[in-house]
């Protein structure tokens, strides 16, 4: 598969272990199939960057896709919530962060590689918000399906970086994508506020409704 990392700098080999440990699926590399986006994150800074292109051949490596049919949002939140910096805010929001834990634990550490939704900061207090019942599942799955973050692809491991080949590295001009990634932000909490206004409480499903009765999951559509 081609994928694309934005970056400030151009990375021709990209080494295990570095990053953030408080992304979305720990530390890894973290990726894009959009060549777009990439150039946006590159930009994020307000700086001129780089969208740098790989190939990964995925022969013999293990995946976890949390897009397949098998998994729903709720598999992705409880791995988000293990990796970035959460404090639920009442009881009730530890309940439900508990509850999730036991139910939607996925063993992500044991993968090559991770596909799945991305998580910025406004994306982050969406999620936040369902942990503490504030919206209901429909409003989170949309808000995630429809805010044009897209998947990421990560790297997790030794095998995973070996079957990594560079390409190119293309440029990014801070004065078109920075504006651009700004833009995709605000149109996403747009989405959001939007979809809250609409909204009509029993019409929707919150988390305290799925701890107390799991197979209301089997109910949904999102």
């Amino acid at each position: 598969m081609l994928i694309y990392h934005g970056s400030e700098k151009r990375i021709e080999c990209p080494v295990l272990g570095l990053g953030n440990p408080r992304n979305d699926y720990g530390r890894g590399f973290y990726c894009t199939e959009s060549l777009e986006l990439a150039k946006e994150l590159a930009c994020q800074k307000n700086s001129d960057g780089f969208a740098n292109s790989y190939e990964l051949d995925l022969s013999g490596l293990k995946v976890l896709d949390l897009s397949a049919e098998n998994f729903s949002i709720l598999h992705w939140l409880t791995i988000l919530m293990q990796n970035r910096v959460f404090s639920p805010k009442s009881p009730l929001g530890r309940t439900n962060l508990e509850f999730l834990t036991e139910k939607f634990q996925v063993p992500y550490r044991e993968y090559d590689v991770i596909k799945g939704y991305r998580a910025n900061d406004s994306y982050f207090s969406f999620a936040s918000d369902f942990l503490e019942n504030v919206i209901p599942i429909q409003n989170l799955a949309s808000s995630m399906k429809h805010g044009s973050l897209g998947l990421q692809v990560v790297l997790k491991s030794e095998k995973a970086f070996a079957q990594l080949q560079f390409k190119d590295a293309e440029k990014a001009d801070k004065e078109e994508y920075y504006v651009k990634y700004h833009k995709r932000d605000d149109a996403a909490r747009k989405n959001y506020l939007d979809g809250l206004r609409k909204l009509r409480p029993s019409d929707g499903v919150y988390l305290i409704d799925i701890v107390r009765n799991p197979r209301l999951l089997d109910e949904i559509r999102l």
